[in-house]
């Protein structure tokens, strides 16, 4: 069956550094556009970056543009992401997860594309 596990998230000072993994399992992973959505305590989903089942395409939230980086291991199996200059504001759950095939999916939109999410990893920004 199809699996995203993330991994990686934990209690970062602001300025900070994580690195993100999701570990894909059940399907070809390199078949599949795959996202990264975060929700924030009391608020909703939020997109934060999208890579094309290549890696060779990118697209990030302006919110985290030129501090986080998307990046993906296909023959592991594993979507990452990096995420540098951590701010409070940055604090969120972290999902990752996967854009179906057959629908339509909208660069930074949490749209119904996804037909598979993650359990998602905890990232705490505080001093």
């Amino acid at each position: 069956q199809v699996q995203l596990v993330e991994s990686g998230g934990g209690l970062v000072q602001p300025g900070g550094s994580l690195r993100l993994s999701c570990a894909a399992s059940g399907f070809t992973f390199s078949s599949y556009f795959m996202s990264w959505v975060r929700q924030a305590p009391g608020k909703g989903l939020e997109w934060v970056s999208d890579i094309n089942s290549g890696g060779g395409r990118t697209y990030y939230a302006a919110s985290v543009k030129g501090r986080f980086t998307i990046s993906r291991d296909n023959a592991k199996n594993t979507l990452y992401l990096q995420m540098n200059s951590l701010k409070p504001e940055d604090a969120a759950l972290y999902y990752c997860a996967r854009v179906s095939l057959t629908s339509p999916h909208i660069i930074g939109v949490v749209d119904d594309s996804y037909d598979y999410w993650g359990q998602g990893t905890q990232v705490t920004v505080s001093s």
